[in-house]
């Protein structure tokens, strides 16, 4: 009797697996597809305006343009940044950020019974690292951001996501021996946004964001540049698709110094 009992639990339990099994290889695909990708054109000031020798407040705009089905690159608004911090910085080499931000997401798909804007509002923070190699400055940033998100459904409630990201950046002058006034630069960069959170569940690479620009700096407080960029990440509904996108940025920098006069001056030796 024992030994038909347990022949029963082991076929039962074999047949349990047997139906797991064939129900999860139906389910799950059986190989990664990639959406065809888009375009877009970028837009971007960053400010970063000195209020005290270690405090800095950061004050970033973006405009973010998408394709249309008659315009490629900018024939519609996707998106809208408001982004905001204070900067620490502990030295010339390594600074932090602390702050929030306000995005507004635009309806691209334009369906009927949705919304055509919705807020996204972050905290978020950031360590930066910068190292001099010979001619060239090359910079480490680890920025981390919790986000609450919502779709474009009347009934659609915020969801609550974390990202993780880490940015590889090199900033080489072009025919000068370093970086400074009136000097061009070309700036290639690699960056991984990972995230999490509840309704993350097989689709943690957000984003896989390849750039490169060709800059000009007019002076120490200005700024121009401009680039491509490449990226793909997977959908967070269904970590098997991976969307693309071919972006177009333009970059704008401004450093204006609010100190007083004589915080800006150079130290001067007055006695021995």
């Amino acid at each position: 009797m024992k030994l038909r009992l347990k022949i029963l639990v082991f076929s039962l339990t074999g047949l349990f697996l047997a139906v797991s099994e064939a129900s999860y290889s139906q389910e799950r695909p059986k190989e990664s597809v990639y959406k065809e990708p888009i375009t877009a054109t970028w837009i971007n000031t960053y400010g970063n305006i000195r209020i005290s020798n270690h405090l800095f407040w950061i004050a970033q705009t973006h405009l973010r343009l998408e394709e249309s089905e008659s315009t490629p690159f900018a024939g519609q608004v996707a998106q809208i940044y408001n982004r905001h911090a204070i900067n620490y910085l502990f030295s010339k080499y390594f600074n932090v950020s602390l702050g929030g931000v306000l995005r507004i997401n635009y309806n691209t798909s334009k369906q009927e019974m949705q919304k055509n804007t919705v807020p996204e509002w972050r905290i978020w923070h950031e360590y930066q690292f910068a190292q001099p190699f010979h001619s060239l400055m090359v910079y480490h940033r680890i920025r981390v951001e919790h986000r609450w998100t919502k779709g474009f459904n009347p009934d659609s409630e915020f969801i609550f996501r974390n990202r993780w990201r880490y940015m590889f950046k090199l900033k080489m002058p072009i025919g000068k021996p370093k970086l400074g006034s009136n000097t061009f630069y070309v700036s290639p960069e690699a960056e991984l946004i990972m995230q999490s959170g509840g309704p993350v569940v097989d689709s943690p690479m957000e984003d896989l964001r390849l750039h490169a620009s060709i800059g000009y700096i007019v002076n120490p407080r200005l700024s121009v540049a401009t680039g491509i960029m490449h990226s793909h990440g997977q959908e967070i509904s269904d970590g098997s698709i991976y969307k693309q996108k071919w972006t177009m940025r333009f970059h704008v920098y401004f450093s204006p110094d609010l100190r007083k006069v004589k915080h800006k001056l150079p130290s001067i030796h007055t006695g021995d």
